[in-house]
């Protein structure tokens, strides 16, 4: 990793400041070891674990008031890892996943730099059963529908990681493959709901996706 460049970057919430060792930009790579080429991320698609996303921070924004109380909490495709931080900073029971090589070490990396406690993480492929993550009470994640065979994959992935009551909440960011998948997820026997997300900041720009919201039991 000593060939990337990076950048350090804070992200504020109402009661707790979030800080992130990220890559300085989406023109980042290094993959001397051809671990991300043999798992078919691209050079560009290497770095967009990276970086912080706007999806990443609204999912963040909605989990810090959320109710974790007693509650067994998976995070897909974690990236950087801000909303895992986040919840451990409230001391929630969170796990972390991602697919990338490098993000497991950025979390850790992360979680240190706030003096949070460690986060449990396992680089997570979709289509692998025998994981031993075990069952979740609530699964999050953000952006992780850009790929149409993903729909398949992703709602298999949480349905074997759910719980009998479990909730199941997405942001998407305007992804054409967001209906398809919650049609599967309610095929699968779950409830869905979807909506925007209240704006974070008046000087911002409308966000374009939504927050898609699942739950059985």
């Amino acid at each position: 990793m000593s060939t990337v460049r990076i950048r350090y970057q804070t992200i504020e919430f109402e009661d707790v400041d979030i800080h992130l060792r990220c890559l300085r930009d989406k023109q980042q790579f290094s993959d001397p070891l051809g671990e991300a080429d043999t798992l078919g991320i691209s050079s560009a698609q290497w770095s967009l674990f990276g970086v912080v996303w706007e999806s990443s921070q609204i999912l963040a924004n909605k989990m810090q008031d959320f109710d974790i109380k007693g509650k067994r909490i998976l995070e897909l495709g974690c990236g950087l890892g801000l909303s895992s931080i986040l919840l451990n900073s409230r001391k929630a029971d969170i796990t972390a996943t991602d697919y990338h090589p490098e993000a497991g070490k950025f979390l850790a990396k992360n979680v240190t730099l706030n003096n949070g406690d460690d986060i449990p993480f396992l680089r997570a492929d979709w289509k692998d059963d025998n994981l031993g993550l075990g069952k979740f009470d609530l699964i999050i994640g953000s952006d992780l529908l850009y790929e149409q065979d993903h729909i398949e994959l992703l709602s298999d992935f949480i349905d074997s990681h759910a719980n009998s009551e479990c909730e199941v909440i997405i942001v998407d960011p305007g992804r054409s493959n967001h209906s398809r998948f919650s049609k599967k997820m309610v095929q699968l026997g779950y409830t869905h709901k979807q909506y925007k997300p209240k704006e974070r900041d008046t000087n911002a720009a409308p966000f374009k996706g939504l927050v898609l919201s699942y739950q059985r039991g």
